[in-house]
């Protein structure tokens, strides 16, 4: 039970808190996390995926010290939350879109969306998120043009064919079935797409190291993995094309687990993790939109502040 100034303390926390690890630990291990990703895509695009995030980190850091220069604050933050958000921000952009966009993209994202209201763990939007739609909606036509334009070599291609073969050999035939190529080409992309989808096995194992380290919590990617999963399934589609790709795994990981846009309780971050995940399926297969993963966590992050009141009213009132 709580004192009247522990409930008083609780509510007036921002949602960044996490005692499990200081925030700077955080941020730079998310930061591994995205950029082991950046770079297998890099590697079969002539480091296209490298340039923008390049862009991303450079303007990001530009951005936070115009903020503190423009504001008179006496030194800017050394937590490394602005490189997060830039390198989870590169996550989601086409490896093959101008860096001008890029650049407006990121200053949109830093001063707009995450120091509107007072910077980490007070921003309104994920701010990777924010910059994505900034980007997507101002420039669509540049946008599809990167996501379609002309693929990169073939080499990671001739790799998949390789792994594929050599598990169908060497396992798959045990049981009497095959895999089909396509599906190990989803983990070494090399056609133009968005960067996460290119380098998704790398981000895979960089999870696993955020996973371990209670970086995040980790059961609300799992909850939502675990719904969307079932909704795919049961609605008759491709499960390991719906798992890993459209920026699922992102959206899984950084964005629907992202503490500083979270609800603080467990029943209230579980709802948000189920509530997304439905909406990333409703989006994505019933929407048409291939990224509806995206704007289902912009969705509900612009609703966390009435989650949070309602949390308020049911979980810390009365705790005397």
């Amino acid at each position: 039970m709580f004192d009247k100034l522990e409930q008083e303390t609780i509510l007036r926390l921002k949602s960044q808190i996490n005692r499990a690890n200081p925030t700077a630990l955080r941020m730079w291990l998310v930061s591994l996390c995205a950029f082991v990703a950046i770079m297998q895509s890099s590697l079969s695009d002539s480091f296209s995926s490298l340039l923008v995030a390049f862009a991303a980190v450079s303007v990001a850091e530009l951005a936070e010290f115009l903020f503190y220069f423009r504001t008179e604050k006496q030194a800017m933050p050394k937590d490394g939350s602005a490189i997060a958000s830039a390198f989870i921000f590169t996550l989601l952009l086409p490896n093959y879109l101008n860096p001008i966009y890029v650049v407006l993209g990121v200053f949109f994202t830093m001063l707009v969306v995450k120091y509107s209201f007072g910077g980490l763990g007070a921003n309104w939007l994920n701010p990777a998120i924010g910059g994505w739609l900034f980007v997507r909606f101002s420039w669509p036509v540049a946008f599809e043009e990167a996501l379609n334009a002309n693929p990169a070599n073939l080499g990671a291609n001739n790799i998949s064919v390789w792994i594929c073969d050599t598990l169908n050999t060497s396992i798959f035939n045990i049981f009497g079935v095959e895999l089909p190529n396509n599906y190990i080409e989803l983990f070494a992309y090399s056609g133009s797409g968005i960067i996460i989808d290119r380098g998704l096995f790398a981000f895979l194992l960089g999870t696993i190291i955020i996973g371990a380290l209670q970086v995040s919590r980790i059961w609300i990617p799992v909850a939502y993995l675990c719904l969307y999963a079932f909704l795919v399934k049961v609605s008759g589609n491709d499960l390991f094309f719906g798992l890993f790709s459209g920026g699922i795994m992102v959206a899984a990981f950084l964005l629907v687990a992202d503490s500083a846009t979270s609800p603080k309780s467990r029943a209230g971050s579980l709802i948000v993790a189920i509530l997304a995940s439905f909406l990333s399926w409703l989006f994505r297969y019933h929407g048409g939109e291939p990224y509806g993963a995206f704007f289902a966590v912009a969705l509900l992050n612009v609703l966390v502040p009435v989650i949070r009141r309602i949390e308020i009213h049911l979980f810390y009132r009365g705790m005397a």
